[in-house]
C-alpha cells in the first residue's frame, strides 16, 4: 500500500489490473477534454504539449495492450462459459475497440500538432473518442468484468501471466 493511496494491482490479479487500466482510460479521456478547453484558451503551450504527449503515449502503447488482454485472454475465457448474451456483448465490445481505434486515428494528428506547439481547435472526434471510451469501459465492467469474477483462479492466474509477458514483465 502506498502512503495515502490504494494498493497497486499486480499481474497476480488480472481483473484488478484490467480494472486499473479502465481507471487510467477514464483519467486520460478527461484529460483529452481538459486539453481541448486549455488549447482553446491558451493555445498549444508547454502544459498542453506535455498533456498531449501523455495522452498519445497512453493510447498508443497501453490501450492497445489492454485491448489485447481482453480480446486474447479475457473474452475467450468467458466465451467458454457458453452464455449467448455474454458472447453477444463481447462481440459488440470488440467492435467498439475497432471504432475507438478509427477515432484515435482521427484524433492523433491534432494531438501531435499540440505536442509540437501548434494546433487549431480540437476536432469533434476528440470529444467523441473521450466519451465513447468512457461508455465502453463502463459497459465492459457492467456486462463482462462482473461475470469474469466467477472464472476459476487458475484461468485468472494464467491470464495475469500472459498480460505480464505481453508487457515484457515477469509473469
Amino acid at each position: 500500500m502506498l502512503p495515502n493511496g490504494p494498493a497497486i494491482p499486480s499481474f497476480d490479479s488480472a481483473l484488478d489490473m484490467l480494472t486499473a487500466c479502465h481507471g487510467k482510460i477514464r483519467r486520460f479521456a478527461r484529460l483529452c477534454e481538459r486539453l481541448a478547453r486549455h488549447t482553446a484558451e491558451h493555445g498549444a503551450d508547454e502544459q498542453a504539449s506535455t498533456a498531449a504527449a501523455s495522452i498519445v503515449r497512453y493510447f498508443t502503447i497501453a490501450a492497445p495492450l489492454h485491448h489485447a488482454d481482453e480480446e486474447e485472454d479475457l473474452f475467450p475465457a468467458l466465451r467458454a462459459l457458453g452464455d449467448d448474451g455474454l458472447t453477444s456483448s463481447m462481440q459488440d465490445l470488440e467492435g467498439d475497440h475497432d471504432a475507438l481505434e478509427a477515432l484515435w486515428k482521427q484524433v492523433l494528428p491534432w494531438l501531435e500538432a499540440v505536442q509540437q506547439g501548434s494546433a487549431g481547435p480540437a476536432p469533434e472526434a476528440l470529444f467523441l473518442f473521450a466519451s465513447r471510451y468512457v461508455e465502453h469501459v463502463d459497459r465492459e465492467e457492467r456486462e463482462v468484468f462482473a461475470r469474469a469474477q466467477g472464472l476459476p483462479a487458475p484461468i485468472l492466474q494464467s491470464m495475469g501471466r500472459r498480460m505480464a509477458v505481453r508487457r515484457g514483465a515477469q509473469g
